[in-house]
C-alpha cells in the first residue's frame, strides 16, 4: 500500500474516479498510462509488447461497468431446485406390512440384480435393438411415458384388457418392457430423468404392473451414492407408494407386494430408514 501525504491528498482531488479504482488494484506489469483519446484501430495488430498492453488498457476502459446478461427463460430447465422432504411414509394398515425377513430377502435379491446388471452392462449394450425400438431422448418426457407405459395407456390413463384385433404383441401400444438391452443404454442422467417422469405420472394415477417393472429396473440402475435429485425422487416414490397402499381395500390385492417392495428398496437398500415399514 502506498502512503500519500497531504499534498498527495490534495492532488487526488483532481484524479478521475476511474484512475482511483485502478490505483487500488495491484499492477502486475509496469505499463505507463495511455491516452484513451488516441485513435484506436482494432484491425491493426500491435507491433510491440508495449502497444499490446496499451491496447488492453483501452479495451478495458471501453467496457461498461455493469453488464446485464440476456437470458432466454425458455432455455432454463423447468425445475432448477431440489426440495428434499423429510416427511415419512404413511403407516401400513393392519396386516399390510411385510415381515422383516421378507424385507431382508428382497434387499439381498435386489443387490444381486444390481451386480448382475453392472457386470453384463457392456454385453447388453452392444446387442442390437429390434427395428421397432426407438428410445426417446433424455429430455423427452412425453416420449418416455409412451415408451415405458404404451401409447394406449398414455392416452387412456389406465391399462384395459388387450384386444385380439391384431395378432402378436404391439409394444408401441402396451409399452416396452425394461429389457437389459434397453436399460443398459441409459446413462445416469437418463435414468434419473425417466425416474422423475414416471414418478410424476404415478403421483396422479394408480399403480400398475407395467409401471412397477420400470420403477424396479430404474432403481436397479441407479448408482450410489445418490445425487440430491435422485435422493428426493426415490423418497417421493416411497411416500406415494404408501399413499396408494392406504387406498387398497384388500390386503391380498396384487398391488400390495409390489408397493411394499418399492418402499422396502428405497428405505432399506438406499438407506432412507425413516421411510421403512415396521415389521408385522
Amino acid at each position: 500500500m502506498r502512503l500519500v501525504g497531504r499534498a498527495g491528498l490534495k492532488a487526488m482531488a483532481w484524479v478521475p474516479a476511474e484512475s482511483v479504482v485502478e490505483e487500488l488494484m495491484p499492477r502486475l506489469l509496469p505499463v505507463e498510462p495511455c491516452d484513451l483519446t488516441e485513435g484506436f484501430d482494432p484491425s491493426v495488430p500491435p507491433r510491440t509488447p508495449q502497444e499490446y498492453l496499451r491496447r488492453v488498457q483501452i479495451e478495458a476502459a471501453q467496457c461498461p461497468d455493469v453488464v446485464v446478461a440476456q437470458i432466454d427463460p425458455k432455455k432454463l430447465k423447468r425445475k432448477q431446485s431440489v426440495n428434499v422432504s423429510l416427511s415419512g411414509c404413511q403407516p401400513a394398515p393392519e396386516g399390510y406390512s411385510p415381515t422383516l425377513q421378507w424385507q431382508q430377502q428382497q434387499v439381498a435379491q435386489f443387490s444381486t440384480v444390481r451386480q448382475s446388471v453392472n457386470k453384463h452392462r457392456s454385453h447388453w449394450k452392444s446387442q442390437q435393438l429390434d427395428s421397432n425400438v426407438a428410445m426417446p431422448k433424455s429430455e423427452d418426457e412425453e416420449g418416455w411415458k409412451k415408451f415405458c407405459l404404451g401409447e394406449r395407456f398414455y392416452a387412456e390413463g389406465a391399462v384395459g384388457p388387450a384386444t385380439n384385433e391384431n395378432p402378436g404383441i404391439d409394444y408401441v401400444q402396451i409399452g416396452f418392457p425394461p429389457l437389459l438391452s434397453i436399460v443398459s443404454r441409459m446413462n445416469q442422467a437418463t435414468v434419473t430423468s425417466v425416474l422423475e417422469y414416471l414418478s410424476n405420472w404415478f403421483g396422479e394415477r394408480d399403480f400398475t404392473p407395467e409401471l412397477g417393472r420400470w420403477l424396479y429396473a430404474l432403481l436397479a440402475c441407479l448408482e450410489k451414492p445418490l445425487l440430491p435429485e435422485a435422493h428426493s425422487l426415490i423418497r417421493q416414490l416411497a411416500r406415494r407408494c404408501s399413499e396408494v397402499r392406504l387406498l387398497v381395500d384388500n390386503k391380498d390385492d396384487e398391488r400390495i407386494p409390489a408397493l411394499n417392495l418399492l418402499i422396502c428398496l428405497v428405505s432399506r437398500y438406499f438407506d432412507q430408514r425413516d421411510l421403512a415399514d415396521e415389521p408385522s
